[in-house]
């Protein structure tokens, strides 16, 4: 979606997110050699693998099944081995990675997803090289400290798209409770005039110790964000409102939000929410987010 419109989410929220649909600062062309392109590598010669005891494919149709082998025999093992993600898997490898990616063909392709976005989801997941690392900081984590699988989100408190992605994000953090964290960067876009003084009261909030319990009521209220919501939402949470007003207003709670948003630029950000996960970013349909996160967690 772009700052001043709309991506449609594919499925639920509707397709390339950032979380399926996303506000967007603008658009991208085609990536030489990315997947689908004339500069995308074949997978190593040999015979083809049509089957893999590993990997349940009983819920393909026969049309289907013939699209996973035709995958599993073309794109190439996670570990960067010169040979297909289904002959690894077949030939027994040392990559533990290959079985899953094996598995995550087959649930694209039993979820309905065009050859072409299949072909991006995998290249993005496993053979291309993860985005600049992500300064952490002391952004606002919510979650397990220690959990293995870590989300860093770049959102808008205006976007819908990122409203939507807030209760997707919420439910698979009960779901996995404990072994998944989230980690917060504010990207207000310029198009949404209310997205920084939410951003700056929400910073606001955090110098009180209520971060997170703004960051909901400001997505559970994303039609309220005038200075007035924003005094009453501080209200309601118990903060000191004068405290509250100093915070909202000052240089120091400014740059925290202009920082995320010069992260998210450093790493190619044009787009909310938009999502990196273990430093890959998540690029699909976000009724997949808990199955993509426990794929994560098997690997």
């Amino acid at each position: 979606m772009r700052a001043a419109g709309s991506r449609a989410w594919v499925i639920l929220l509707l397709s390339q997110l950032c979380l399926g649909a996303s506000c967007d600062l603008g658009r991208t062309d085609p990536v030489e050699g990315a997947p689908g392109t004339q500069g995308e590598p074949a997978a190593a010669s040999g015979p083809q693998v049509t089957s893999l005891p590993q990997v349940d494919v009983s819920q393909l149709t026969d049309a289907e099944t013939k699209v996973w082998v035709s995958l599993i025999n073309q794109q190439l093992s996670p570990c960067g081995e010169p040979v297909s993600v289904g002959r690894c898997v077949a030939e027994r490898t040392a990559c533990s990675r290959c079985v899953p990616a094996a598995r995550y063909l087959a649930r694209l392709v039993t979820d309905g997803a065009e050859r072409v976005e299949i072909e991006e989801f995998y290249r993005a997941r496993f053979t291309a090289p993860p985005v600049a690392p992500i300064a952490l900081g002391d952004s606002p984590v919510r979650g397990a400290e220690m959990a293995t699988v870590t989300i860093v989100e770049f959102s808008d408190f205006q976007c819908p798209f990122c409203g939507r992605a807030h209760a997707v994000l919420s439910q698979a953090l009960r779901e996995l409770s404990g072994r998944v964290k989230l980690v917060f960067k504010h990207y207000p876009l310029s198009g949404h005039v209310r997205a920084t003084p939410a951003a700056r009261a929400a910073e606001a909030a955090r110098l009180q110790g209520k971060f997170w319990e703004m960051h909901d009521l400001l997505f559970e209220n994303q039609n309220a964000l005038e200075d007035a919501d924003l005094e009453n939402y501080a209200t309601r949470l118990g903060l000191d409102l004068e405290r509250f007003r100093t915070d909202l207003a000052s240089p120091e709670v400014q740059r925290r939000v202009d920082a995320d948003r010069a992260a998210g630029a450093t790493v190619g950000v044009n787009s909310t929410p938009s999502l990196y996960i273990n430093g890959r970013k998540f690029d699909e349909h976000p009724r997949h987010l808990t199955a993509f996160l426990r794929e994560e967690l098997e690997m």
